[in-house]
């Protein structure tokens, strides 16, 4: 299933993108789509059924706003460093273990919200990556198997970050990293079963219609179910949570001088597989 969020920010109604591209309204049989639903078999059942009756209200999606396909996340896990040829581009090692750091939840915004550039910001950059989505609780988990049990669906990230405050500015790379509107998410929550294999994706990315970042998921250091097995031995994922896998080669920061990082003005454009399409105009904050 692709569930979505449709409305004006923070009143948001819950929808589902049926099989012929129709959106559909899902607020007579859920609230929202959040942590809560994800974890309810019973209640994503009846989503299921509903629209495989063909019987839910359509919506009109013209001019409508698409929010974040997730409500109330917990918290935004990030792997960084996690692909071989972004590894090669920034000049680093590949590493022995998976890099975690983290976005506040606060700023995931929709997929084509307004991504703001912060004031004395340089070096704005852009990044696609494919976010995992967890479904149910999670802690040590012991197999890739059992991971990948706990993940309720995949959608697209857009890792919006800033390099002068994530690596010249001292500290870890959180500054860099938690600017209002730094994390697009979305369109859609792809449910797990309409993805049977997480590490055979491609993404893009472009700036102003030139394309980027052109990469597969087959590229990743640590897969996804490692990376959900992993992040699980360190902290307690919760449904809802939202995994960030790392991005592919051609950031603005691997790039020869002079760099081209986002101003104002900018449109950045990506996509995942079977995942759906983000559009971003940038303005400064």
């Amino acid at each position: 299933m692709k569930l979505l969020r449709v409305g004006t920010a923070g009143a948001e109604r819950p929808a589902l993108l049926d099989a012929e591209g129709t959106l559909r309204d899902l607020s007579g049989i859920v609230t929202d789509i959040d942590g809560e639903l994800l974890a309810d078999a019973d209640a994503l059942g009846r989503i299921r059924a509903a629209a495989d009756s063909g019987k839910l209200p359509v919506l009109a999606a013209a001019g409508l706003r698409v929010g974040p396909p997730v409500a109330r996340i917990g918290k935004v896990v990030c792997i960084g460093l996690n692909y071989h040829d972004h590894a090669r581009e920034t000049g680093a090692e590949p590493p022995a273990e998976p890099v975690v750091f983290f976005k506040a939840a606060d700023t995931v915004i929709g997929p084509d919200d307004t991504v703001l550039v912060p004031r004395r910001s340089v070096k704005t950059d852009w990044e696609v990556e494919l976010a995992v989505v967890i479904g149910r609780t999670a802690r040590y988990l012991g197999s890739h198997e059992e991971a990948l049990a706990h993940v309720a669906g995949y959608a697209v990230a857009h890792d919006v970050s800033e390099r002068e405050f994530q690596i010249e500015r001292g500290g870890t790379w959180d500054k860099g990293k938690n600017c209002e509107t730094f994390n697009p998410l979305g369109p859609w929550l792809v449910t797990a079963d309409e993805v049977p294999d997480p590490q055979a994706l491609s993404l893009k990315l472009w700036v102003n219609g030139e394309l980027k970042q052109d990469g597969t998921t087959a590229d990743q250091i640590f897969p996804v179910a490692e990376v959900v097995r992993y992040v699980s031995q360190f902290m307690t994922l919760y449904p809802g949570d939202v995994i960030n896998t790392g991005t592919p080669a051609g950031v603005a920061m691997g790039q020869p001088e002079p760099k081209p990082y986002l101003r104002a003005g900018d449109v950045v454009e990506l996509e995942i597989d079977g995942l759906g399409r983000q559009r971003q105009q940038l303005k400064d904050a």
